[in-house]
């Protein structure tokens, strides 16, 4: 639980991040509850059922950091959601 806590605030720094890699992006929402769901090329879905919450994002590629667009929308995402409380 320790960990997940450090990467939400990673993900939640201000400024908004540029160097959070997929994987520990994939690993937190996977964390949360969600599901990852490949749609075609580098779309991915990420699918909460208790929540019935979808997040809709690129995988990045070649490089393996994720954008800080995404980054943010995400963010937003989980405090709409109430996975973040306001002090993140």
């Amino acid at each position: 639980m320790a960990q997940l806590a450090k990467q939400l605030g990673a993900l939640c720094a201000k400024p908004t991040p540029s160097n959070i890699k997929w994987s520990a992006l994939k690993s937190t929402l996977e964390a949360l509850g969600y599901v990852c769901i490949k749609g075609s090329g580098s779309r991915r879905k990420f699918y909460h059922e208790g929540k019935d919450a979808l997040i809709n994002c690129h995988q990045p590629h070649p490089s393996p950091e994720v954008d800080k667009g995404c980054i943010a929308d995400i963010v937003e995402h989980l405090r709409a959601n109430g996975f973040l409380d306001g002090q993140l």
